[in-house]
């Protein structure tokens, strides 16, 4: 294995430091390094961060090949600094038995663009009405911890108990879709003034809040852990924060377009801000933003949802719901959250690495940068500053909010255990 010097770089936002890595291990940090017949990569004072992991990610593989696969997936993912995401189970077949989340695991392994960890269902086939294969997930090469219905929230309390008790016998967490389904029957977009002025179906906050608030006493009642996909509103943080106060095992997950996006981007009739849950009120992002520094909000989350052109580029109505946000999401939240103070690169790195696959369970992913540990790194160039072109991403979709829009950062390398799998902005 080969041996890299990164020259110069601020690690997790600090002062510059040469980092060595020597196969697929950190060798040494530190200043003045050197390495005979290392590969050198001058940093020029970029921040070096762990390698990024996402808790959300539609890979789509199998049965939505159209939208995305596990291969492109993770080139997206490796493009966007990530270094280990995981697969929700809404596929075709849907990941509900140990067969098909071996299979996403086995293609993330030949892809080795990033480490793919499956998610299974919750229930068989996404239906809520009986638990899925859930020790036999856990105990199949693909060693699954997480569980969600991503796509539907598992409604019934009866069954949402028995998986959070199910789980707790291996340590795993369930992951809900927090959406009362009665709710939001027919729901387009957030429920309030600007719904109202455009004549779409509402979709409420309490549609959200009832659901946590309900999942939150169920897992103190068991015992175990729960983990609330993409949180989109300021009373979903109350409750949450309240939970929390009460030592409650409970963490949450914030999307980066509900920390920077409001409901009034709807007034365009663009499907590209059609999403689940919706895009919400100025109130709610400032919300979202505060509990994400405060550490209410324990990460951030893609919910990385690919579309073909034609499943989007339609009225808004008959619109999937969902944005890529993979190649996006290190830039915006430098955006909405390292440039406006509220958080710094070492609390970042905490929120989109170290966090995430703690609870997520990503053996060697989310370590400090220190000699000894796996070299799953990524690069950024915090100067930078640019326009999104959706037609230089990696992922097979192009469903993106941003498009034309100036962000900041732009992720320039990326190591899988030693392994370069960008290079100044490239793919390898």
């Amino acid at each position: 294995m080969s041996k890299i010097l990164i020259r110069g770089a601020k690690v997790l936002g600090g002062e510059p430091q040469d980092v060595l890595i020597d196969g697929e291990l950190i060798a040494a940090v530190g200043t003045g390094l050197s390495a005979e017949g290392a590969e050198v990569v001058e940093a020029d004072g970029k921040v070096l961060l762990p390698g990024l992991v996402d808790l959300h990610t539609h890979l789509r593989e199998p049965g939505r090949e159209d939208s995305e696969t596990v291969l492109t997936g993770t080139r997206a993912a490796a493009s966007g600094g990530f270094t280990a995401v995981f697969a929700m189970a809404n596929t075709f077949p849907v990941a509900d038995t140990a067969g098909v989340v071996e299979q996403v695991w086995r293609l993330g392994k030949e892809s080795g663009y990033c480490d793919v960890r499956p998610i299974g269902a919750v229930t068989v086939g996404l239906e809520g009405k009986k638990l899925a294969e859930l020790g036999a997930m856990h105990d199949s090469a693909a060693q699954v911890s997480v569980f969600s219905d991503d796509g539907k929230c598992v409604d019934d309390a009866v069954i949402m108990r028995r998986a959070l008790e199910y789980v707790k016998a291996f340590g795993g967490v369930v992951a809900q879709h927090a959406q009362e389904p009665r709710l939001t029957e027919g729901a387009q977009m957030n429920e309030g003034v600007v719904s109202a002025e455009l004549g779409l179906g509402g979709w409420p906050a309490v549609a959200e809040e009832s659901i946590i608030a309900r999942d939150v006493l169920l897992a103190e009642h068991v015992g175990s852990r729960l983990h609330i996909c993409h949180l989109s509103t300021a009373g979903s943080v109350e409750i949450v924060r309240w939970a929390k106060s009460r030592g409650i095992d409970v963490t949450a997950e914030v999307c980066p377009h509900h920390l920077l996006l409001t409901e009034e981007m709807v007034r365009t009739y663009n499907p590209a801000y059609k999403v689940n849950p919706p895009l919400r009120t100025e109130r709610d992002v400032r919300a979202l933003r505060e509990a994400l520094a405060d550490g209410t909000i324990d990460i951030v989350a893609t919910d990385h949802a690919p579309h073909p052109q034609e499943d989007k580029d339609c009225e808004w109505a008959a619109a999937a719901m969902g944005m890529v946000g993979l190649e996006t999401a290190l830039s915006v939240v430098q955006e909405t959250m390292v440039e406006t103070g509220l958080l710094d690169w070492a609390a970042v790195a905490d929120r989109m690495s170290f966090t995430p696959a703690r609870i997520g369970g990503a053996t060697g992913h989310g370590r400090p940068v220190a000699a000894g540990e796996p070299a799953n790194l990524t690069l950024v160039d915090t100067a930078y500053r640019g326009q999104v072109d959706p037609a230089r991403f990696a992922s097979r979709s192009r469903n993106t909010p941003y498009e034309g829009s100036e962000l900041p950062g732009r992720v320039t390398h990326t190591w899988l255990r030693g392994k370069a799998t960008l290079m100044d902005g490239k793919l390898t």
